[in-house]
């Protein structure tokens, strides 16, 4: 169950990074107040939900969920602990994960740390920062072998 919900959270982050990628782009260049702030919100849920998928990978590692077809392929019950852990990104998929979660954390930090700043700048600046994300997730989730890194069904 745990890769099923990993891989449904990183739907869900596509979805709220195309929220956070187009409307306050839009927002910003007509003047939409409500559309600027769903940026920060949108930006702030996609990384909770990418650090679920990261956590539920690293779960699988940890636990030697086999089913897992990544965890399957860069780990053995004989690793320690630490290791386990570390293979978590030490994959093409995990690796992946692993930037999409630092950009998201960025992302959190612009949305925190960038209150000074006029709302559509800041709007801008999320939505080229949703724009990459789009980008890694969709790869992450139409590529075969990063499908099978959370579908328990590839092996």
């Amino acid at each position: 169950m745990v890769p099923e919900i990993g891989q449904f959270a990183l739907i869900l982050a596509l979805l709220l990074a195309l929220t956070q990628a187009t409307l306050p782009l839009i927002g910003a260049a007509r003047g939409n107040r409500a559309w600027i702030a769903i940026a920060a919100p949108a930006g702030q849920a996609q990384f909770i939900f990418v650090a679920i998928a990261f956590c539920c990978l690293g779960y699988s590692f940890i636990t030697n969920d086999f089913s897992v077809l990544n965890v399957a392929t860069n780990s053995n019950s004989q690793l320690p602990l630490h290791y386990r852990l570390a293979a978590t990104w030490g994959s093409h998929e995990g690796s992946l994960l692993l930037w999409t979660f630092m950009l998201g954390l960025w992302t959190v930090a612009v949305t925190l740390f960038s209150r000074h700043l006029p709302d559509d700048m800041v709007a801008r600046v999320l939505s080229v920062m949703g724009i990459v994300s789009v980008g890694f997730l969709l790869f992450m989730l139409l590529d075969v072998e990063s499908v099978c890194a959370f579908d328990s069904r590839c092996r």
